[in-house]
Order: structure tokens, then sequence, then C-alpha cells
């Protein structure tokens, strides 16, 4: 019997650390140069390196990452701007998204993929 409860408390423990090493992997991310994004997205970029303005009410927010597509990083760190859509009359798909150690990501399909931008 008390065999069995070591067993099945090792057995436990072992598939709680496969679960919450799976929960820290990194997501696979793409790669974009910032010179092949669309123009939009580039002037979106010279906006947050000069602080704004920015043209939506909405830029600069906290971005949550409740999808997990980005790396795991403190609540607060990601944050997200706007990249405008020709032809769209709303805020649009596009989006780039920026961490609080540097890295700035960009998705075209509303955060249903990333690319980390390279200089």
């Amino acid at each position: 019997m008390l065999r069995r409860l070591i067993q099945t408390l090792a057995i436990t423990a072992a598939l709680s650390i496969g679960v919450a090493c799976h929960a820290r992997e990194t997501p696979a991310i793409g790669d974009i140069n910032v010179t092949a994004l669309p123009p939009e997205a580039q002037q979106t970029l010279r906006l947050i390196s000069r602080g704004g303005p920015f043209p939506y009410r909405k830029d600069g927010v906290v971005f949550q990452n409740r999808e997990r597509r980005l790396p795991p990083r403190e609540r607060g760190c990601y944050r997200e701007y706007t990249v405008p859509t020709p032809g769209e009359n709303d805020r649009g798909a596009r989006r780039i998204v920026t961490s609080c150690d540097g890295d700035n990501f960009y998705t075209s399909d509303h955060y249903r993929s990333f690319r980390r931008i390279r200089p």
C-alpha cells in the first residue's frame, strides 16, 4: 500500500513538472526585417520611438498576451500599437507589440501569429 502511494506521488510529481515545463515553452515566432514591414508599420515604429503622438486612443495600452503566442513576460510588459490598414474603416487587424525587454513584434492577423521585428 505504501509502495503504491509512493509510486502515485512520484508519477504525479513527474507529470506536474512536465506540465510546468511545457507551459514555459516559447511559442514559435518567425522573424521579419524592419524593411520588409508595410510602410504603415514602419511609420508606427517611428512614432513609438518618438513617444507619439499616436492616432488611436488605444495605442500604448497593455497587451495581455492572452493567446500566449508571445514569450511569457510579467504583466504590463507588453504594449500594443495600431498599424493602420489602408481601406479599413476601423483599426484593422495589424498591430505592433513592444516588450519591456526591447523586442518588437508584428502581427497582420490580429494576434493569431507574430513575427519578431529585426533591424
